[in-house]
This record gives C-alpha cells, sequence and structure tokens, in this order.
C-alpha cells in the first residue's frame, strides 16, 4: 500500500503539476490581445445554476478580471490572468483556478461557452465600477506584546428575524 502512495506522489511531483497556493501568488500576466475584452453567455449552459441565469468575464489588456454571475442577484469575482504551465488561467480572489481556452470566437471558461460581446451587461458594469472605487482593506502590522482583537459572531445577527 505504501509504494502506491509513494508511486502516486512521484508521478504526480514528476508530472510538473503546479499549484497556486493562494490568490496574492499569482502574478497577473497581461494576456494575448484575443482574449482582452468582455466575454458573454448566451443561452441555457451546465455551468450555471438557472437556464436563465447569465455569466460574463471581463478581462483587461494589464490581466485584471472580472467573473460576473447574474440570476436572481449578481455575484462578481475579480481575479487575475497569469500564465501556468504555458496555459492561460484566470485565478480569482478565492484562488480558484480555472483554463481560459479560446477555440475560434468562443471562450472556453469554467463549465461556460462565451462569446465577445462589445460591453457587459449594465449590472456587471455598476458591479465594476464598485469594486474599482471600493477601498483596498491593508492590515496593520501587529505590534509585539500586543495581543490580537478577538472576532465576534457579530456576522451572524443578519439571520435573527426582527
Amino acid at each position: 500500500m505504501k509504494k502506491w502512495i509513494v508511486a502516486g506522489v512521484a508521478v504526480v511531483t514528476l508530472s510538473g503539476c503546479a499549484q497556486l497556493t493562494d490568490y496574492n501568488s499569482a502574478v497577473t500576466t497581461p494576456p494575448p490581445s484575443a482574449l482582452v475584452g468582455n466575454w458573454q453567455t448566451f443561452g441555457p449552459q451546465k455551468g450555471l445554476v438557472s437556464p436563465q441565469a447569465q455569466a460574463s468575464l471581463i478581462v483587461t489588456a494589464s490581466g485584471e478580471t472580472l467573473d460576473c454571475r447574474q440570476w436572481q442577484r449578481v455575484i462578481a469575482k475579480p481575479g487575475k490572468v497569469t500564465l501556468l504551465d504555458g496555459d492561460w488561467v484566470n485565478v480569482n480572489n478565492q484562488s480558484r483556478v480555472m483554463p481560459l481556452v479560446l477555440e475560434g470566437s468562443t471562450l472556453r471558461y469554467d463549465k461556460l461557452q462565451l462569446q465577445k460581446v462589445s460591453q457587459p451587461t449594465a449590472e456587471c458594469s455598476d458591479a465594476l465600477a464598485t469594486l474599482q472605487t471600493a477601498p483596498v482593506a491593508v492590515k496593520k502590522p501587529a505590534v509585539s506584546g500586543e495581543e490580537p482583537k478577538k472576532k465576534h459572531h457579530s456576522g451572524m445577527i443578519y439571520t435573527q428575524k426582527k
């Protein structure tokens, strides 16, 4: 049994599988011009929660991305394009790595097929504007001898009924 485990680890190590440990370790890389632009799904797709749901991916020339999904609400996740083992991938702020595969005029991304459009949906434009104007949270370095403040469960209050 141990031989199979050791053999499996050796195969994975030698196969060149690279993993990104966190979002900050991914290097933002300017993508090829063919990937830059606004991409959108059309019609029902398996990668979406509902046939009425819609997905957009905004890719800037500098390599910043916004994965925007809308159905009953808008979920927008910022990310960045990087080159990983020779393949273009999008790494979102939750450290999820998804390949960007361009086949003709169709972009395959996260179980979706997207087509290039001239501009994003109004909801995704609003989400992009909100992300660009939001202040960036900066962690303060801990002062030696100072105990970190404990977090309270105040985030759970929203579930209480009035």
